[in-house]
């Protein structure tokens, strides 16, 4: 089972994602963070993007990969739904690989969402088990 839900926090978005590995959580996480911007299932998949994230530590490695997509919404207002993650420890260092498809940021047919300043190191929680991986994060709003 994947997907994600947010939790409460008095003043940022407290986010909850999960799958059945690293990597399904991983793409719902950033499926959580477009769906704060705009509304994830309006978006059309006609942009394909590659990313390369790499961390010393789980937590780093999630902390870039959605400042990534942040990033990419601010600088070119694309945003992504569908996203394919690969995740592998190489050398003591984690490594991300993704492909994200989406399209340019239209607000005639996107919903304007909560703009994210950021994402944040605090309260960040990776919990992986055989059956089911979840991490938790904040955005900073």
């Amino acid at each position: 089972m994947r997907g994600f839900e947010y939790l409460e926090h008095t003043a940022d978005v407290y986010i909850r994602a999960y799958g059945n590995s690293l990597k399904e959580a991983f793409a719902e996480a950033a499926r959580a963070t477009t769906n704060v911007m705009t509304n994830v299932d309006q978006i059309v998949p006609k942009i394909e993007r590659e990313f390369y994230v790499k961390a010393e530590d789980l937590e780093g490695l999630l902390y870039r990969w959605i400042e990534e997509i942040i990033i990419i919404f601010d600088v070119e207002q694309i945003v992504f739904s569908d996203f394919e993650v690969k995740i592998e420890k190489y050398n003591n260092e984690w490594n991300l690989k993704a492909k994200a498809k989406g399209e340019e940021f239209d607000p005639s047919r996107h919903e304007i969402g909560t703009e994210i300043k950021a994402m944040t190191y605090g309260m960040i929680k990776i919990e992986v088990t055989d059956k089911r991986t979840i991490v938790e994060f904040i955005l900073d709003i």
